[in-house]
C-alpha cells in the first residue's frame, strides 16, 4: 500500500455510484502533470461521505489534492502506447471551494 498526495485538476464531472450492497461511492478522475511535464491519470474512488460531498461540489477543471491510497497502473491508447495511471481511494480531500467554505465559517 502507498499512502500519497496528488494535486491537480478535476477532469470531467464527479459522478456518483451505488455498490451492490446499497452502499454509496463517488468516483472521479483527476489530470495530474509530473515533474517531466506528461501527464498522468488519477482514478479516484471515494467512500467517506465528507469526500464525496466535496468532489460533488466540483466542477470539470477545478484544482483539487487529495490523499488516500495509492496503486500504480498502466493502460493502452487506442494507438496502442502504453501509458502509467494511478488509481486512489481518497480519505481527504482539500480544494478552492473548500477553502471557501472554511473562510464564510
Amino acid at each position: 500500500m502507498i499512502d500519497g498526495l496528488v494535486g491537480g485538476r478535476l477532469y470531467g464531472e464527479a459522478q456518483i455510484r451505488t455498490g451492490q450492497n446499497g452502499s454509496r461511492y463517488v468516483t472521479c478522475k483527476v489530470r495530474a502533470t509530473t515533474n517531466d511535464g506528461d501527464t498522468i491519470f488519477v482514478n479516484v474512488i471515494a467512500f467517506d461521505e465528507g469526500v464525496q460531498t466535496a468532489l460533488l461540489a466540483l466542477s470539470d477543471a477545478d484544482s483539487v489534492a487529495l490523499s488516500g491510497t495509492l496503486t500504480p497502473k498502466v493502460w493502452t491508447d487506442k494507438n496502442g502506447l502504453v501509458k502509467p495511471a494511478i488509481d486512489m481511494v481518497a480519505h481527504r480531500v482539500l480544494s478552492a471551494h473548500e477553502g471557501r467554505r472554511d473562510d464564510e465559517a
